[in-house]
């Protein structure tokens, strides 16, 4: 390795020791701040200077896409009209590796004297921010992963994992599901496979669908038409089966020429998996690969087929 990729891969073993320092130091700070947040009837409002800040906001996104309402206020901004977004409900992180950011300090009788819990985060439990603050989140670090040992490196890192890590408290302790996230992020892949139904994304035009004593040749027609594979068998308008290629193939190896007198019937798989119209994409594509197969129907309680969903549907 060259010198450079010494010295990246330094900074990674730096930053991970770092972060396993972390943990002997968490005690039930975590605890806490979780039961105040919990007990927040407004906003999580995130604040930092420099580094700090940018590191704060992108806490505040996480909490905000995972349940927690938060928002960043720069400090600077809090002395020149933005402190009026702070109410009496909300709850405050602030964020200073030294824990004495005088920004920050300034508007600490504020927050008191309106009862307004402060969460700390700091690399100095005993700094003026940790120590008047309800919950403290030590991030002291051994040491910069900076070869000069001055830019916020290993700090900067171990403030956003502890954040990562009361956010992900946060997750369990609302329960927040995956359906809960998708309704946040609905414009991302995620959110179109958890909230996208079958009846969305279902093939509903020309269906292959045949009679129990359509014949098998005819079925191969059908099923060739089809595009998709399969035929799905209906007697009486309702779902009798399924014949998919591979059921061709292997009723033709097995019958040689009694093949051309087989029907539909005769070799259909009689309990084909289905869903609902309203069945999520993402649990569609749970039944797919836990059954290793390519499609399932989709019908109404009366098992009326309405459509059919296969593996290419399911890429939304």
């Amino acid at each position: 390795m060259s010198k450079w990729t010494d010295i990246a891969v330094q900074c990674l073993r730096d930053e991970a020791e770092a972060l396993l320092g972390l943990i002997p130091a968490i005690g039930d700070s975590i605890d806490r701040a979780v039961e105040i947040i919990l007990a927040c009837r407004g906003k999580v409002i995130v604040t930092g200077v420099g580094k700090s800040g940018l590191i704060g906001a992108k806490i505040a996104a996480t909490f905000s896409s995972t349940g927690t309402p938060s928002f960043f206020v720069n400090p600077l901004d809090v002395f020149h009209g933005d402190l009026g977004v702070i109410t009496a409900d909300d709850v405050v992180i602030a964020i200073s590796n030294s824990g004495q950011t005088d920004e920050l300090l300034r508007f600490l009788p504020y927050l008191e004297r309106r009862a307004i819990p402060v969460i700390a985060i700091t690399g100095n439990p005993r700094s003026l921010l940790a120590t008047h603050s309800a919950a403290h989140l030590c991030a002291a670090v051994p040491h910069e992963a900076c070869p000069l040992g001055l830019a916020p490196t290993s700090s900067t890192t171990a403030t956003l994992a502890l954040g990562d890590a009361l956010a992900c408290a946060l997750i369990e302790a609302r329960q927040f599901k995956e359906a809960d996230f998708a309704q946040f992020h609905p414009g991302g892949s995620l959110g179109r496979r958890l909230l996208t139904r079958a009846a969305d994304v279902m093939h509903r035009d020309n269906l292959p669908l045949i009679g129990p004593e359509t014949p098998l040749p005819e079925t191969l027609i059908h099923m060739s038409e089809g595009r998709l594979g399969l035929c799905v068998v209906t007697d009486g308008g309702r779902l009798a089966g399924i014949i998919t290629d591979g059921d061709l193939r292997r009723a033709l190896q097995a019958s040689h020429d009694a093949f051309f007198s087989l029907k539909a019937g005769d070799i259909m798989s009689a309990s084909p998996k289905t869903v609902s119209p309203d069945t999520r994409i993402a649990d569609v594509e749970d039944i797919l690969n836990r059954n290793k197969i390519h499609a399932v129907i989709v019908t109404d309680p009366d098992r009326r087929v309405l459509g059919i969903v296969d593996s290419f549907s399911t890429l939304v």
